[in-house]
């Protein structure tokens, strides 16, 4: 009995060593060989008294290995250890606390709340811990009414000039679904009419890697494309739930006999559901379907003030994966730490599809067409299929040619209103050759000089701004122009009512409504300086 008592207390002291020294896979190790040992010693004990004393101690034993699964970022074997713990004490503070970490790391707002309000209530001696108790309170209340409401506020980080770390954003899902999609496999469509700057999506990468390019920018590309791979690969070991949602996605073929999954299934409320699968995902498979589905991450720091432009990241955010391109796009993506937020970048019908650009939309026709060869797909969006007919005039292609022949900018105009005058083309199809020509516009109405010159031979700035909006959503080099032309109106202030109205439009349509007005404004100003 003594030599058990000095074996078991050596394994207890090995594996809490271990796991102090933060040796996280030893410790899980030495914690898995004193659990077998609790487990042997009571199965052979007859007297209560010990036996109760065992089990608290296998309790204890199983919480600590849920630790070190945790730190690990091994959730579910990590959770599997705390549900056996609380079979056995239902009641543990130690338990109940790591229970609510894991299922706060899950993103199961609510379920980590039940257990850290449990822990509250289980032990009033657990003094020392009630200040960090309370902080996971606290934070588990913040993150389930962000995921609820998708009320989410990062003005306090703008105003700040982006120092620090990044708000800690809440998964969301709003009010889209998953269908078949004409334009490509499958797709994501608004379940309800959606107005510009509505917030649509906000989840976490699966995985992110970031790297500054400096020398070799092709070497280092490399270097971060095969670390990224090997961090998917690690994530999607580790857990079920990634791995099969993972596998969900698209692999570049066979797009129209793929099945539609139900988007409940990426809700994090879904994790112990028992449809996912374990499915394997070799290599090669995982090679094809980051090719498809990987997105370059566009930080909102770089898009406000340049802050971190250098800094490149690709990663994996699978719901947002499911957004097929379009040169006509009605949603924009901007990236917050680890997170991808989606919002409606004008607004949006019950039932329309969800499409942002893969590329910039600004491009003329032909640029366009090369972007979609290199992404390995032709775009057959309605501005694509105007374009393809209209930019095949030899009168169209007369007016590219003069591009950069150091022909006046407000010729240009005048000669590309007057060929669309002539061709008939009408309505959005306007916003659409003026987007593909928007650097022509852009210098004309940039100039004082040019619009004396054209300005009653071309249309108004106005017209043409909210042609091109209707066209292709909001731009930061709409709203440069714009908040250019009311600075020089108005003074620095600005004071024109009406044209601040449409540029803070403009602007929710630019970042979602994710910020204050007056945070908002402040932005909309510094674009316009630039």
């Amino acid at each position: 009995m003594e030599e058990e008592d000095d074996r078991m207390q050596n394994l207890r002291s090995k594996a809490t060593e271990l796991l102090l020294r933060k040796e996280f896979k030893d410790s899980i190790e030495a914690y898995s060989e004193l659990i077998s040992f609790y487990h042997d010693q009571i199965s052979n004990t007859n007297q209560n008294l010990d036996s109760n004393k065992l089990k608290k101690s296998l309790c204890l034993a199983l919480c600590n290995r849920a630790e070190a699964h945790l730190n690990l970022q091994e959730f579910p074997q990590a959770l599997k250890d705390c549900n056996q713990a609380s079979q056995i004490g239902n009641t543990h503070f130690k338990t109940l606390l790591c229970k609510g970490k894991i299922l706060l790391s899950l993103n199961q707002y609510g379920l980590a709340l039940d257990c850290f309000k449990k822990a509250s209530l289980d032990d009033p001696h657990e003094l020392e811990n009630s200040e960090t108790l309370n902080g996971y309170l606290e934070k588990c209340k913040k993150l389930e009414f962000l995921s609820r409401t998708g009320a989410f506020d990062i003005s306090d980080w703008v105003v700040n000039k982006f120092q620090g770390k990044p708000p800690e954003l809440a998964e969301f899902i709003g009010p889209i679904e998953i269908k078949k999609s004409e334009i490509s496999g499958r797709g994501l469509f608004a379940t309800k009419n959606i107005d510009c700057g509505t917030l649509l999506l906000v989840t976490k990468a699966v995985a992110i890697e970031r790297a500054i390019f400096q020398e070799s920018k092709e070497q280092a590309q490399l270097d971060m494309w095969k670390s990224f791979i090997d961090k998917v690969m690690e994530s999607a070991k580790k857990c079920i739930r990634t791995r099969d949602l993972i596998c969900k996605l698209s692999t570049g073929e066979n797009e129209d006999h793929l099945e539609v999954p139900d988007i409940e299934l990426f809700r994090p409320e879904a994790e112990d559901s028992t449809r996912f699968h374990d499915k394997k995902i070799d290599k090669e498979k995982l090679l094809n379907i980051l090719d498809v589905n990987s997105l370059v991450e566009e930080l909102i720091s770089a898009k406000i003030q340049g802050k971190n432009s250098d800094v490149h990241g690709i990663g994996l955010w699978i719901l947002a994966s499911f957004i097929n391109h379009s040169c006509d796009p009605n949603v924009r993506r901007s990236h917050v730490g680890d997170h991808v937020i989606i919002h409606a970048s004008r607004d949006i019908k019950a039932g329309e599809e969800l499409t942002f650009a893969y590329f910039d939309v600004f491009l003329p026709f032909k640029n366009r067409e090369e972007k979609a060869k290199n992404w390995g797909f032709i775009c057959k969006c309605k501005r694509c299929k105007l374009e393809s007919g209209v930019c095949s005039n030899q009168e169209m292609m007369e007016i590219e040619m003069f591009l950069g022949k150091g022909l006046e900018m407000g010729g240009v105009v005048y000669r590309l209103e007057e060929s669309m005058r002539r061709l008939m083309v009408r309505g959005k199809g306007k916003g659409y050759l003026r987007a593909s020509f928007w650097q022509v516009y852009f210098e004309v109405y940039e100039s004082e000089r040019l619009m004396r010159k054209w300005g009653s031979k071309i249309p108004l700035m106005e017209s043409v701004v909210d042609s091109v909006v209707d066209a292709v959503g909001s731009d930061e080099r709409i709203v440069k122009l714009l908040m250019g032309r009311l600075k020089r109106k108005n003074g620095h202030n600005g004071n024109g009512f009406l044209e601040m109205e449409k540029a803070m439009k403009l602007g929710r349509g630019l970042y979602g409504k994710i910020m204050k007005k007056q945070t908002l404004k402040t932005i909309l100003f510094q674009l316009g300086n630039q």
